[in-house]
This record gives C-alpha cells, sequence and structure tokens, in this order.
C-alpha cells in the first residue's frame, strides 16, 4: 500500500472522499496493519494530503484502499469529484511523532 519516499514518508495512492465521521478514517484492518508495520504498535496514523496533515484512525465503516474525511475537511483539500485517486505521504514514526507533538495530538 505505501513504499518508501524519503527519510520522513512513505508513499501510496488512496481513494479520498467524504464520510460521516468526525475524524479522518480507513478501513480498519487496513489502518491496524499499516500502524503496526510503520509504527510497530497500533495509533493513529498521520497521513498528508495535499498540504495538510491528517490523524487517522480506523474505520470499518470506510472502503478498502480509501482515506474517508470528514466533509468539511474535504473543502480544504485539493478532492474533485469524489472518491478521487490521489497520492498521499505516511509520515514514518520519528516525523509522525514531531507532527503530532505540535498538534498537541
Amino acid at each position: 500500500m505505501f513504499e518508501d519516499f524519503s527519510s520522513a514518508y512513505y508513499l501510496g495512492r488512496m481513494y479520498v472522499e467524504p464520510h460521516d465521521g468526525d475524524r479522518p478514517a480507513m478501513q480498519y484492518e487496513d489502518f491496524e496493519a499499516v500502524s503496526r508495520d510503520v509504527y510497530d504498535e497500533e495509533k493513529p496514523l498521520v497521513i498528508k494530503v495535499d498540504r495538510k496533515h491528517l490523524v487517522v484512525d480506523g474505520d470499518n465503516g470506510v472502503p478498502r484502499g480509501t482515506l474517508g474525511v470528514p466533509r468539511e475537511m474535504v473543502k480544504e483539500l485539493d478532492v474533485r469529484n469524489p472518491p478521487a485517486l490521489k497520492e498521499v505521504l505516511l509520515a514514518k514514526r520519528g516525523h509522525a511523532a514531531r507532527i503530532l507533538g505540535l498538534s498537541g495530538g
């Protein structure tokens, strides 16, 4: 799903679409597998879409391979005619910790 991109990120492609949750989410099994592979434990993922970092949880209501974004956040992203296939960046462990520390998350 993700491949090495830089010292701070992995690169992947996901469909981005609105969903009714209050936080960004991906299908729970995908989330669990990626979180454990990247962070060695299950915790929120930090995914960058366009210029915005999102703290992502797992949710069984989101289709596989999809990043569900709360409807009000979709307006902040360059998403036209969702679901839109987009390149996304997944923060590596150290970089994610810095981002979460800055955001208080």
